[in-house]
């Protein structure tokens, strides 16, 4: 499930497809085709998730994880087939940790347009006529969280207990809570914002303008060949990851030492260089090109005041009680942004501030302080 096979074969994606290792996914398959904001339908959309515990009853103790980016449905659990990496949130999902499987229903689904075993450009076309590509509609946030409602419809989850995500996750939560404030109970907000701005933007356009110049992207169309655009996947990743850690991380940790034996003088590379070179490895083995303008593109479109009368028009949908929580290293999310919304939204306090030295991937690696949030919302 990695863009080599295990005979060795180069694939032009890393994306997982069919006849790859289910793991631990199920899937919904949605009975009819998904109406687009954008205009058009979706048909025959699928969704991947994973779940941990048991539902209760009457339904009462479930939780919906949302994922960002480059995220997908394995939130907990090892490395194995199916599942090029371990769990993204493995602190926070099991017996006796903040999202306590002895007590709480856990769902992650792999967002609508991802290559993790949703329907994305990666999978096969409803035809038969080989895959999305190109072809495969622009979507916005709001098309996502109607594919995750009906997800909860096949569940019988009417109303989620807690709704949490990080970055992306987190569009697609305050989304969740204005589009069906009635099934949402609490709400976690991390990192994330009410529109993605304009420096967000520019930034998520150099990464996918670094894509569509990749000679192997071929308009979109690639997924059937032998080669990807994985030197332009390479190169979004390595500027993106900048944007995830702070400055005072990165010269802790590196300054300006050379790589081991290279020159940086003589045409090597800096430590920095190796670090976001192995970054951009670890993707482009497991993600696809495509998914990721696709959900670039859906990060972009992000504005929840969309069509609803302006942001506090907006905000005042939410009726669950609401923690809203930023990162103080975080330069491409700032706490502003997360302020704004805690400002706005009628359930919530002012807004908390997680402490790291890592940047906007504080809400992934801080995970005792996102925790303590957790269980404050669910106790």
């Amino acid at each position: 499930m990695n863009a080599v096979t295990a005979t060795g074969q180069v694939r032009a994606t890393g994306a997982w497809r069919e006849g790859d290792p289910p793991g631990r996914r199920l899937w919904h398959p949605a009975a009819r085709p998904l109406r687009l904001e954008a205009g058009g339908e979706l048909p025959g959309p699928r969704l991947a998730f994973e779940t941990w515990g048991r539902l209760a009853p009457d339904a009462s103790n479930a939780v919906l994880v949302l994922h960002a980016l480059t995220g997908d449905s394995h939130v907990a659990g090892p490395a194995g087939p199916g599942h090029p990496t371990p769990g993204w949130w493995e602190p926070l999902v099991g017996p006796g940790r903040p999202l306590d499987t002895d007590r709480w229903f856990v769902v992650a689904p792999n967002v609508l347009g991802g290559c993790q075993g949703s329907t994305g450009p990666a999978s096969p076309r409803p035809d038969g006529r080989g895959t999305w590509g190109s072809a495969f509609p622009f979507l916005t946030q709001r098309d996502q969280v109607a594919a995750e409602a009906g997800l909860a419809d096949a569940l019988g989850i009417d109303r989620w207990a807690l709704v949490v995500g990080g970055s992306m996750g987190g569009m697609r939560a305050v989304e969740w809570a204005v589009s069906y404030p009635e099934r949402t109970g609490a709400l976690l907000l991390l990192a994330t914002t009410a529109a993605a701005s304009a420096e967000q933007i520019a930034w998520a356009g150099v990464q996918l303008r670094a894509i569509r110049a990749d000679p192997h992207w071929q308009g979109g169309d690639y997924h059937d060949t032998p080669h990807g655009p994985r030197t332009g996947l390479g190169l979004a990743r390595r500027l993106a990851h900048v944007t995830y850690r702070s400055e005072p991380e990165l010269a802790t940790r590196f300054g300006r030492a050379p790589q081991a034996c290279e020159s940086p003088w003589q045409g090597g590379r800096y430590q920095v260089d190796s670090y976001l070179d192995h970054h951009a490895a670890k993707l482009v083995r497991r993600f696809d090109a495509a998914s990721y303008v696709v959900l670039t593109e859906a990060m972009n479109a992000h504005d929840v005041a969309r069509s609803r009368g302006g942001l506090p028009s907006a905000l005042s949908r939410v009726s669950a009680p609401t923690l809203v929580a930023g990162v103080d290293s975080d330069r491409l999310y700032p706490l502003a942004q997360q302020q704004r919304l805690a400002a706005l939204i009628p359930g919530a306090d002012r807004a908390r501030v997680v402490e790291s030295p890592y940047g906007h991937d504080g809400f992934l690696i801080e995970t005792e302080q996102v925790g303590s949030l957790v269980r404050e919302l669910l106790n």
